[in-house]
């Protein structure tokens, strides 16, 4: 392919992922931060062949190459963002962050291998843990993560450095409340809330927020540093 023909290259999704968060709001910043959220990979039809995963099961995780499905076209192109991390009142250039205000709506995730299921009507299909994407989501490619080659220790951290030791979040929850999930759902909400869902530059304790989990609506407050308190998980 020449430049011209890159110019105009058109990509289809090979699969979507089915995730218990229908909305942005509740996502982890980062997938593997939250390894008991679970997905779904589910190929398209022509991606169903037989082969297509041989080999997968010598792998304990992969990349996946998705795209950001809320992503506005019409929105003007910024060469600077203002990242969670810093509070939201600093900025930095777009291609020193993991923005999804990006010039091509592409992201990209480590995520775990679970299993992989062979015998169901859309198989195959992929169980995933660690992952940050939305339900339906679009994904573009799946390539094996390779310890020796994706692995950087020496990697250095940039601005990301200055909260990453930021505590995990005591959840509470009352037991009146609990009884509306399973004991794996409350595990994967409980794992959600500990990193602090909220924008990175919220601070404000009497502010109740909620998000959609499960088509349910969850609603919680934060105090101080260290709790966040579920108030309510609704139908």
């Amino acid at each position: 392919m020449n430049e011209k023909d890159f110019n105009n290259l058109l990509i289809e999704p090979i699969a979507y992922i089915k995730t218990d968060l229908s909305t942005k709001f509740g996502l982890p910043r980062q997938g593997l931060g939250a390894s008991q959220l679970q997905g779904r990979i589910v190929f398209e039809k022509k991606y169903r062949k037989e082969g297509i995963l041989k080999g997968i099961e010598g792998f304990s995780h992969l990349w996946l190459i998705w795209g950001f499905s809320m992503f506005n076209q019409n929105k003007e192109f910024s060469p600077t963002i203002r990242p969670p991390k810093l509070g939201g009142n600093k900025k930095v250039g777009v291609f020193a962050s993991r923005s999804p205000n990006r010039p091509n709506p592409l992201a990209l995730t480590a995520c775990k291998i679970e299993r992989v299921i062979l015998d169901e009507k859309e198989s195959p299909i992929i169980i995933v843990s660690g992952i940050d994407l939305m339900d339906n989501t679009p994904i573009y490619d799946i390539k094996p993560y390779i310890p020796l080659f994706d692995s950087i220790p020496e990697a250095k951290e940039g601005y990301v450095a200055i909260t990453k030791d930021k505590p995990l979040l005591n959840v509470k929850i009352d037991d009146s409340i609990k009884k509306s999930l399973t004991n794996d759902e409350l595990t994967q909400l409980i794992d959600i809330l500990s990193q602090d869902p909220r924008p990175g530059f919220h601070h404000d304790q009497t502010r109740v927020y909620g998000f959609k989990y499960l088509e349910k609506e969850v609603k919680f407050h934060v105090i101080g540093e260290t709790d966040i308190i579920v108030d309510s998980i609704e139908d």
